[in-house]
């Protein structure tokens, strides 16, 4: 190997964004998959209603 492969420094640890995402915040707290299921509901909806009052 080359001596600046060997010398490259490794990448930074993610310990500081996981320790960010684990602090507790105020406020409302939703599951992704709740947000994700109804946005969908909701584009369904408002493809559904555009349909029929066209």
């Amino acid at each position: 190997m080359s001596s600046k492969k060997k010398n490259t420094p490794l990448p930074a640890s993610s310990a500081g964004l996981l320790t960010f995402f684990n602090e507790e915040t105020k406020g409302i707290k939703i599951r992704p998959e709740i947000v994700l299921i109804g946005s969908i509901a909701l584009i369904a909806l408002s493809i559904i209603i555009n349909a029929f009052f066209r």
